[in-house]
């Protein structure tokens, strides 16, 4: 369930989606977890772009649709990750997919 890592590795921000699908559902009561190299403990949380939630806990449990972000001192921003809250949605798994492989889609409504 882990998101992709850029080249350099740990040394970026990333969001662990859980349960581990694209596009997150509100329904599917998301939490979002914010990971990397940088400063634990001292996570910014931000919702479209404005602040939002506890701020400095590693985790962030969603309640309302938007576009998530978060900032740990030392790894910078995350890539955004969308929670929709959409009656039906086509889902496929939140990790890096090459051409060649076998997915598993499901429709969720």
């Amino acid at each position: 369930g882990w998101c992709p890592l850029s080249p350099t590795g740990a040394q970026t921000t990333q969001l662990l989606v859980e349960p581990p699908w694209r596009p997150a559902v509100l329904w599917d009561r998301v939490t979002l977890t914010c990971q990397g190299s940088g400063t634990t403990g001292a996570t910014t949380w931000y919702k479209d772009g404005q602040l939002w939630g506890q701020q400095g806990l590693d985790h962030l449990s969603v309640t309302e649709s938007g576009t998530y972000t978060c900032d740990r001192p030392g790894s910078g921003h995350s890539p955004p990750v969308r929670v929709l809250d959409d009656e039906l949605v086509l889902q496929v798994p939140a990790r890096a997919l090459l051409e060649g492989d076998t997915v598993t889609l499901r429709c969720r409504g």
